[in-house]
């Protein structure tokens, strides 16, 4: 075998099964918070979460900060809000609780109280210079795999632009993994995010970065969120599926982590910023068309996965209501040079195993149309 050279440092304290939420306290303790700053939605704190959360860490000794002020796609004017209500606090810390909106709205804000600046300083990777504060993630929905992964992905307030932030200090110290947190979330949410963590066990298994490491992930990320997407569909209190959905979404976080994404997520991007077509729905319209695209260059690594992947993956979108032509989301043909155009731009194509240009880029949306 080829020899793909890597590096790997666990840096995430993980605690997972049900009832694992109520560790949050001695986690906190155990990391050194004192004043944390916690970013979850209104709709997290409707379910009692955000009390739930502020009773654990009261009892510990630690006082709490709520931030809530932000959207399902948070972007850089939302970041630098939270920044300023958290600047005064003497916040030591941070926690995100919640999706993935969440948990990259705690990391964006990070940047910002501990680097100083704006979001656009730290597009790429490795651009925060100063130490940044301890955080926790915790995800209630099983999707982005954010809380496995050292990036935060915010939306540019003006240009609408994904801009994607990394550094390792902007790692979670931990995460904490409870299925019980991902019942309250609604249907729909729970096959939009299912099926975008579906998404990247299959993008990262194929991409020109993978190595053996990102392989392991990606396979076991598969292997369980295939056997529990519809499942969790139709059982949605079940417990038992909600962990492997929840687990199966971590491991995808971490093999993204090792070894990115490709082009579905080129393409899904332009889709979102034009049309505000959820992440998720965005995805599950392109992902059999770019795994049927890619199949030129990688079709024996797909069959590693199920015998025809494309057909499978159809099977779980159509399970979930999910569309699979852009029709039918809405999407004017004549647009479809344009966001091939911007697709090709995206920093996720660069990852495609198979050569991703406007050219490329127009060929999928033309399938998926």
């Amino acid at each position: 075998m080829a020899i793909i050279s890597f590096e790997f440092q666990p840096r995430t304290r993980v605690a997972f099964g049900p009832e694992a939420f109520h560790q949050l306290g001695s986690l906190a303790v155990d990391l050194g918070f004192r004043r944390t700053l916690l970013a979850a939605d209104r709709g997290i704190a409707a379910a009692g979460y955000v009390e739930q959360a502020s009773k654990l860490l009261e009892r510990a000794g630690i006082a709490v900060f709520w931030f809530a002020e932000f959207g399902e796609n948070p972007n850089t004017a939302m970041v630098e809000a939270g920044r300023a209500f958290a600047a005064p606090l003497g916040i030591d810390s941070i926690i995100g609780l919640g999706g993935g909106s969440s948990l990259d709205c705690a990391k964006a804000i990070n940047f910002l109280l501990s680097n100083g600046g704006e979001m656009r300083d730290y597009r790429g990777y490795g651009r925060a210079p100063r130490p940044m504060l301890p955080m926790i993630g915790i995800p209630t929905t099983a999707g982005t795999g954010s809380e496995a992964q050292s990036y935060a992905l915010i939306s540019d307030a003006q240009t609408r632009e994904k801009l994607a932030c990394g550094d390792p200090k902007a790692a979670f110290r931990a995460a904490i993994l409870d299925p019980c947190l991902t019942v309250s979330q609604p249907a729909a949410v729970a096959a939009a995010a299912g099926y975008d963590a579906i998404s990247h066990a299959v993008e990262t298994f194929a991409t020109t970065k993978r190595n053996a490491l990102s392989e392991a992930f990606s396979r076991e990320a598969w292997r369980l969120l295939a056997a529990n997407f519809e499942p969790v569909l139709a059982r949605p209190s079940d417990l038992e599926v909600r962990a492997g959905m929840q687990l199966g979404a971590y491991f995808a976080g971490l093999a993204i982590e090792n070894s990115m994404l490709g082009a579905t997520h080129a393409c899904a991007n332009p889709l979102t910023k034009h049309y505000g077509t959820p992440h998720g729905v965005a995805i599950a319209t392109l992902l059999s068309h770019v795994v049927r695209w890619n199949a030129a260059v990688v079709g024996d690594r797909y069959r590693e996965l199920a015998k025809d992947l494309p057909e499978r993956l159809r099977e779980m979108a159509d399970a979930a209501g999910l569309p699979g032509k852009l029709s039918a989301d809405g999407v004017p043909a004549a647009d479809l040079p344009m966001l091939a155009s911007e697709a090709a731009g995206q920093w996720t194509g660069q990852f495609n195993p198979r050569p991703f240009d406007a050219a490329g880029a127009l060929e999928v949306y033309q399938c998926a149309y």
